[in-house]
């Protein structure tokens, strides 16, 4: 390909990325469909603007490369170790159950063993990409199907390293006429183990010196060919020893995500990430054989749905071992029914190595494509028809309370009002909880934690939760309307009732004034505060006079809160205070410093 051919097929790439994604993501498909769509139409299949197969190949290749060396810097040790439940249980149960089920099935209709095995093992593999990216648009990170998930998918990870390197030794193994092929397969794998052994040890001796010389030449770019530099060499010394470039990758990554330069490294790779990963996905798109659809359109969709259904009812039915909340099982399972990104790489691996014919190889990638492409629109489904349903179970009537007798009423136990009442309860204060989650209630029942499912705001819930009898109202509920809906109410009907109240910002401080409410605490500003006070010790404060520090800050601030009350509603008024009050503080340190200067001058005379 000369200059003049590359840069036409440079510019197919970028016009197709920039029309297809942003079309995608607005439709609510994401922004890898987009990809696979936009390769797929300037694929051979499709176009025909771009129609070199090899090329083809060697995009998919480098994009898989450069993806693992990503996904290896992301990967530290410490991370590893502290999901390592998530990780090593949860993925490795859903990869040999997916794997045993989908082989199984293969086998019984028909298919040779080594077929079986590839298909079982490729398709139990789930798409990183399109996963984690979800999770990320839906917020689920922090969620039990969020954390599942995700453990899941970097065991996949790290699995596919090992299972595309040991594909072709079990081709070796088991090649009819080979001489002696116990001993071929010895000798590659002795090989394997003693480049990869090479690398570790070079990473450890040499990496750093090399990244600390690149950094007193204080040269930014230099980060980013260095890693360059070590992914390419590292995946030549595999591809020396016939072992796929993803595994030299991987490790490259997993070696500078552990020296003290991986930040600074991660923050200049990081702009390159999504052309990289789209990249990759153009170029699937791209190899996906369309005429195979068109021979087989029954047969191909028909696997397609066989597949994803198959790996769909295996992920529900482990998610109840998984502590995912019933409710969100079958968005679990929906997240990751797809086939994944590397599994292109096993079938591609697995039909080179002779394991899986070519006919065979095609079908089983269009069955990943056309999965992948599936996920979007099987995720629009369960918003649209699944997920008013579990609302609507949701919202189911509020619970019969028994009369309670506690001195403290909690409105609302999530984050904040979880610490609250876990206080109380280690030292043996009665306490009764309202809440409108039916999952967080029935996970803390598991504990022996009284809570009530019911809207915290209905008056005779409140009183059926004994309030008439409490002596402290803690309102912790997440939204600003509704705790104050619920203050005015509980006002109205018991005036000398003590309230507590969780506020969200200096905003909700003053309309909780204006009810009354004067014991308060800010949901952020303690924690921030006590962090600000961390970080002047680490950097060399003396820990009392930090102390000091922020002692005067808070009081300044509560203070500026108390007089900018009056007049919170007069915007003109509140800017002035608001730079007067910042004047002030600013003065105040100034005069603090300069008197510590005047003390340490005086220590040294």
């Amino acid at each position: 390909m000369n200059q003049h051919d590359f840069l036409i097929a440079l510019l197919v790439f970028l016009v197709a990325a920039v029309v297809a994604v942003p079309l995608a993501r607005r439709s609510g498909l994401g922004a890898v469909l987009g990809y696979l769509l936009a390769g797929a139409a300037i694929g051979p299949f499709a176009l025909r603007l771009v129609t070199d197969v090899e090329s083809i190949l060697h995009f998919s290749e480098f994009g898989v490369v450069l993806m693992m060396f990503v996904i290896g810097l992301e990967l530290e040790p410490r991370k590893l170790w502290a999901l390592r439940r998530s990780i090593f249980g949860y993925g490795g149960a859903q990869l040999a159950a997916c794997a045993l089920v989908i082989g199984v099935t293969a086998a019984l209709a028909g298919a040779p063993w080594q077929v079986a095995l590839v298909a079982g093992l490729g398709l139990a593999l789930s798409s990183t990409a399109i996963a984690l990216s979800t999770l990320t648009e839906r917020n689920l990170f922090g969620t039990p199907a969020g954390a599942a998930s995700f453990g899941i998918l970097l065991f996949q990870d790290i699995a596919a390293i090992p299972m595309i390197a040991l594909l072709p030794l079990l081709a070796t193994h088991g090649a009819e006429g080979a001489a002696a092929p116990g001993t071929t397969g010895w000798l590659a794998a002795g090989k394997a183990v003693a480049v990869i052994g090479l690398v570790v040890a070079g990473g450890r001796y040499l990496v750093r010196p090399a990244l600390r010389f690149i950094a007193r030449t204080d040269m930014r770019e230099m980060f980013t060919a260095f890693a360059l530099l070590l992914v390419v060499g590292i995946a030549l010394m595999m591809d020396a020893v016939g072992l796929s470039m993803a595994l030299g990758t991987f490790v490259a990554g997993v070696l500078l995500a552990d020296s003290e330069y991986r930040h600074a490294l991660e923050a200049d790779l990081e702009p390159f990430k999504g052309l990289l990963l789209g990249l990759f996905f153009m170029a699937v798109g791209m190899s996906i054989d369309f005429a195979v659809l068109a021979r087989s359109p029954w047969l191909v969709l028909g696997l397609v749905a066989a597949f994803v259904a198959a790996k769909t009812v295996v992920l529900a039915l482990l998610a109840k071992h998984f502590a995912i909340a019933r409710g969100q099982r079958l968005l679990f399972a929906l997240l990751i029914s797809q086939g994944g990104e590397f599994a292109f790489v096993v079938f591609g691996v697995a039909g080179g190595a002779g394991l899986v014919p070519r006919e065979t190889e095609a079908l089983l990638v269009l069955v990943v494509a056309l999965s992948m492409v599936a996920t979007p629109l099987l995720l629009l489904a369960y918003d649209q028809l699944v997920a008013p349903r579990l609302g609507g179970r949701r919202a189911r009537p509020d619970e019969a309370i028994t009369p309670q007798d506690n001195p403290v009423l909690i409105a609302g136990f999530g984050r904040f009002g979880q610490i609250i009442g876990r206080l109380l309860y280690s030292q043996g204060v009665g306490v009764t909880v309202l809440d409108h989650d039916p999952d967080q209630i029935e996970f803390l029942r598991q504990y022996g934690l009284k809570v009530f499912y019911g809207d915290a705001t209905r008056l005779d819930l409140l009183e059926a939760a004994g309030i008439a009898r409490a002596r402290i109202l803690v309102v912790a509920i997440d939204g600003m309307d509704e705790s104050l809906q619920l203050i005015d109410r509980v006002r109205e009907r018991f005036p000398e009732l003590q309230i507590y109240a969780r506020a969200r910002h200096v905003s909700h401080v003053y309309q909780l004034k204006d009810r009354g409410v004067h014991l308060f605490e800010r949901e952020m500003f303690e924690g921030s505060l006590m962090l600000g006070r961390r970080v002047l010790e680490g950097l060399g404060f003396d820990p009392a006079e930090a102390r000091n520090v922020a002692l005067r800050f808070r009081r300044h601030n509560i203070q500026a809160i108390d007089r900018f009350y009056p007049h919170y509603t007069d915007q003109k008024k509140l800017v002035s205070l608001a730079r007067q009050a910042r004047d002030e503080l600013e003065e105040m340190f100034r005069q603090d410093r300069e008197q510590r200067r005047q003390r340490e001058e005086a220590e040294w005379t």
